[in-house]
């Protein structure tokens, strides 16, 4: 089967030929339709992440492919990957076929595109979680999103409109927002955009700190700040991992008949390295697929 492989952190991505995976217990072969390229793929093969596969391995910790071989699961059954080590404790899913431990398995709906099926999990889930679990949004608040043009934001910009609630999106090259002006803000970028739009943040409102692609870094006045009372709750889906697969199956129902939408842009498995560089580009729109 045809592969990438990292050799060194921050080395550019090899397609290589590798051996057919064998069947396991307890681990399902898949024979991969699409499979994301995220920001988490990118800390890892940067060598910035908490764990990595040992060197050299195949990154990738989502897709979606066909059943090839399972204990669990049918013979061609639809299904999407996430977590359970691929593509951080062990090789992932940049692969023509997917090793993975069954417990990182879900069934697809037939209704919904592979390319949409591999990259829902991270940004979708997220958007839920981060609302509902975190935030505990109401119905009928006023809500600000950073990022709202990307996977993330855009979803969460959904959703909260969905239970009633007024949103608006916060443009890193425009005014501020006004200053206590929402209950809550969802911010997806960090560094600067959200040190701006921390004070539209109504007293004792809340912000949910979901990525840092503008930079890992806050400032804050922090006599302001206690003033001012806003609850800063970070986002660890690592940690929430349960609630997020909860949610899975009515995300994706949501997705299949449209109440939700999740943009994809589809790359050639041999331009891992074009899609690495893609989603690091400021202002780019909705997740980057690899497709066999």
């Amino acid at each position: 089967m045809k592969a990438i492989r990292i050799h060194g952190f921050d080395a550019v991505p090899v397609l290589e030929d590798l051996p057919d995976p064998v069947p396991r217990p307890g681990r399902t072969i898949v024979r991969m339709q699409a499979a994301t390229v995220g920001h988490i793929d990118r800390t890892v093969w940067r060598g910035s992440f908490l764990r990595h596969p040992p060197l050299p391995y195949t990154p990738g910790v989502e897709a979606a492919g066909i059943v090839v071989s399972s204990g669990r699961f049918a013979a061609g059954a639809r299904v999407w990957l996430r977590g359970s080590g691929l593509g951080t404790l062990f090789d992932g899913t940049w692969c023509e076929q997917i090793d993975a431990p069954d417990e990182a398995l879900g069934l697809l709906p037939d209704a919904l595109p592979m390319a949409v099926g591999a990259a829902f999990f991270s940004p979708t889930t997220s958007a839920w979680v981060a609302l509902h679990d975190v935030a505990k949004l109401q119905a009928g608040e006023q809500v600000l999103v950073t990022g709202a043009s990307g996977a993330v934001g855009s979803l969460v910009v959904q959703l909260a409109r969905e239970l009633g609630c007024i949103v608006g999106a916060v443009d890193p090259d425009a005014e501020a927002p006004p200053p206590a002006s929402a209950d809550l803000l969802i911010d997806t970028v960090g560094g600067g955009v959200l040190s701006a739009a921390l004070p539209a943040v109504r007293p004792g409102g809340r912000a949910v700190l979901i990525g840092y692609t503008a930079g890992p870094t806050l400032q804050l006045d922090i006599a302001h700040f206690l003033q001012r009372d806003v609850a800063l709750l970070p986002l660890n889906m690592f940690r929430r991992e349960a609630a997020g697969r909860a949610a899975a199956p009515e995300l994706l129902a949501r997705l299949a008949d449209g109440r939700l939408h999740l943009e994809v842009r589809s790359f050639a498995l041999a331009d891992a390295a074009v899609a690495l560089e893609w989603i690091a580009q400021r202002g780019h729109r909705g997740r980057a697929v690899l497709v066999p």
